[in-house]
């Protein structure tokens, strides 16, 4: 249920496993925002929060070890002022939130599916990272043109 008398704006970042770049990006967002947002992330085929998303984040000052992954049909009813889309396919069955939210897609590539416990894998999670902050930067400058925040 929404806080009704928080007026932050809200973000959903929505991904198939919501394991690691939408985990990632409400981490960075998160950290970047401080309070001034409300944050969450969801997926349609939830699975564990990945071990290397983690450890890059936490390589940046960023600690998401407590984070969970969670079905986008906990979302369902909530309104969201910004709902962002990190995969192609989710992009295609994103479902309606109710607020008019401003839709996004970032359509990044999967880190995990580099080879296992590889650098690769590593190399992959970083990029990841790098281009989430660079979005993540534009979207705080976005956010504050439609909404005040305190």
């Amino acid at each position: 249920m929404t806080d009704t008398l928080d007026t932050r704006p809200r973000v959903l970042f929505l991904c198939t496993h919501n394991s690691a770049r939408s985990q990632m990006a409400e981490g960075l967002l998160r950290h970047y925002a401080a309070d001034q947002v409300v944050v969450q992330s969801a997926g349609s085929d939830p699975r564990p929060v990945h071990p290397v998303a983690v450890a890059v984040l936490a390589e940046m000052g960023i600690d998401i070890s407590q984070q969970q992954s969670k079905h986008l049909e906990t979302m369902r009813g909530q309104s969201f002022d910004y709902v962002i889309t990190i995969c192609d396919d989710i992009y295609e069955q994103c479902p309606d939130y109710p607020g008019n939210p401003i839709r996004l897609h970032w359509g990044l590539p999967d880190p995990s599916a580099t080879p296992p416990e590889s650098i690769e894998q590593r190399i992959a999670f970083q990029q990841v990272a790098r281009l989430l902050v660079e979005h993540i930067r534009t979207l705080l400058v976005m956010i504050p043109h439609r909404h005040s925040v305190a």
